[in-house]
């Protein structure tokens, strides 16, 4: 039986990206790889254009809510063999130890949260946001983990963080 991976993407307030980033990886990395989401100060709600969108490209949102990563640190939890986090902030914060020395790396997105303007300019920065996610994601479940050894794949990880913030909107 082959390994499936478990991922959790940490963000600060677990309402947008962290949330998109774990229903894309259970669409897209289904079988392979298990994903979740947490966040270091909960808002205690996903944001509903998180929802709206995730359901419009047809992702499963029925499980998705916003939750600390306190409950990931408890007695029972799974145990992750890699932690992205997808915010600035949580990057910056002082993160708990994860149980099984996961691999970790920092892949930054822009919080459409915080995006302001017209509904169709928020609309926008939620799909950036996904799209950013949605590729990194992509190369993420494509690499040859068992073929990498640690620091190889460490490397990789931390050039998919990369990917992205460059590319220009079509």
């Amino acid at each position: 039986m082959a390994k499936t991976y478990n991922v959790l993407f940490l963000c600060t307030g677990n309402s947008a990206r962290s949330v998109m980033a774990e229903a894309i990886l259970n669409k897209v990395g289904a079988g392979k790889f298990h994903g979740y989401s947490a966040g270091s100060h909960p808002k205690g709600r996903v944001h509903p254009e998180t929802i709206r969108l995730l359901r419009s490209l047809g992702h499963d949102t029925s499980g998705l809510r916003s939750k600390s990563w306190d409950e990931f640190t408890a007695p029972g939890a799974p145990e992750f063999d890699f932690v992205f986090t997808v915010c600035d902030n949580a990057a910056a914060e002082i993160c708990p130890l994860w149980p099984g020395q996961p691999m970790t790396a920092h892949w930054g997105v822009p919080d459409p949260a915080q995006a302001k303007g017209t509904d169709a300019e928020i609309a926008l920065a939620f799909k950036d946001a996904y799209r950013m996610l949605h590729q990194r994601i992509g190369i993420f479940t494509s690499l040859p983990l068992r073929a990498l050894d640690r620091l190889a794949l460490q490397k990789q990880l931390r050039d998919i963080g990369r990917i992205g913030n460059a590319v220009e909107r079509a």
